[in-house]
């Protein structure tokens, strides 16, 4: 068939969507399949090393020391197991079943030399088999590591900064010790409420206690600070510590005696307390963001002795109080107040300062219990 361009033109095509409207490019996580025809290629390649430091720091033999389990696993062994899960959390996944993304990954076998890695299932199996004891024994791994690596590294601190503080683990079942109490972000939720421990220094992980969602009682808060202090490498020499409201209690500060550990804590508003403030001698204070500061001895009821109190106060006109919302105030009907208590004798704008340095650990604090714990949620 012959056709005219003058007499059959073609029909010009129906305008297409905008560029502007095109979707933007998915982002790669991991659910996101892949495949490849290569030969023993892989997106995990930083493995190698990580497996090999902990090669050199004797990690398989400490497993096989410390690490206690009652049912041996057939599929790995103990060894196996927990470097797997280690291995998965240094790629990014925090689920037991994203696991089966790399469960034939070359890299990931060849280090745990195996030709697959078992099922989600096995996985929940092993750590179904682990009891209590097992949680204390791998801190102790931890703390065993911690040293080797700074001995490695020539880590010599003689002055470190602990940061202890509560976190929220929102829950969404019905786990065993879930209860309703603070929860700011999932109000009326039922959660966990961790106890945890970091090296402002460092920023390393040095103590952590999983625990229902009640707030914790004065002895929990003294067994956590003993083993604290029992975890820190030998060549520490000076502790000083930080905590909050959370923490204020007769309890936390005989720990922190016992630990010979220099603290600062902010303390909870008593009515007794509060008469106090408003006897106190109250001076102007040009070096913090207070419109005053004093300082006091007291000592709250069930305490033994009086320690130093430390404060500022605010005017409530003030119109930068909605900026101090993240400071643990407590009001009257002039002023809110900010108290701490130590057992330090610095001037109070550096130890005002000292404590606010604390935010950084705060982020550690809030970002890394997802990741320890969803590894068993």
């Amino acid at each position: 068939m012959v056709t005219l361009k003058s007499q059959h033109s073609r029909k010009k095509p129906v305008p297409q969507a905008s560029r502007d409207l095109r979707p933007e490019p998915h982002k790669i996580s991991s659910s996101t399949t892949y495949n490849f025809e290569g030969k023993n290629l892989t997106p995990y390649g930083g493995l190698f090393p990580v497996a090999t430091m902990l090669e050199k720091l004797g990690f398989p033999k400490l497993v096989e020391e410390i690490v206690r389990v009652s049912r041996i696993p057939r599929a790995m062994t103990i060894y196996q197991f927990v470097l797997g899960m280690v291995l998965a959390l240094y790629v990014g996944f925090s689920r037991l079943n994203h696991i089966r993304f790399v469960a034939q990954d070359p890299m990931l076998t060849g280090i745990l030399k195996v030709s697959e890695l078992p099922g989600q299932s096995t996985f929940w199996r092993f750590l179904a088999s682990l009891n209590l004891n097992v949680a204390q024994q791998l801190l102790q791994l931890q703390r065993v590591l911690r040293e080797r690596v700074w001995q490695a590294a020539k880590v010599r601190l003689s002055s470190i900064t602990l940061d202890t503080d509560t976190t929220v683990h929102t829950l969404y079942g019905k786990q065993m010790g879930a209860r309703k109490s603070y929860n700011p972000k999932n109000k009326g939720k039922k959660s966990y409420q961790p106890i945890l421990t970091f090296m402002a220094e460092t920023r390393e992980y040095i103590w952590g206690e999983l625990r229902n969602g009640d707030r914790p009682d004065g002895k929990q808060i003294a067994r956590h600070l003993a083993g604290v202090f029992a975890a820190l490498p030998q060549c520490i020499q000076k502790i000083f510590a930080r905590a909050d409201s959370g923490f204020y209690c007769w309890e936390a500060v005989q720990a922190y005696e016992k630990g010979k550990a220099h603290f600062i804590i902010v303390a909870r508003k008593t009515s007794r307390l509060l008469e106090r403030l408003q006897s106190a001698d109250w001076k102007p204070s040009p070096k913090t963001d207070a419109d005053e500061q004093c300082e006091f001895h007291y000592q709250p009821e069930g305490w033994a002795k009086a320690y130093r109190f430390i404060a500022l106060r605010y005017k409530k006109e003030d119109k930068n109080a909605g900026e101090r919302e993240q400071y643990q105030l407590f009001d009257s009907p002039q002023y809110l107040y900010r108290v701490f208590v130590t057992d330090m004798d610095r001037a109070i704008d550096l130890l005002v300062w000292f404590y606010n340095q604390r935010a950084g650990a705060e982020n550690l604090i809030k970002l890394r219990p997802e990741k320890l714990l969803d590894m068993t949620v």
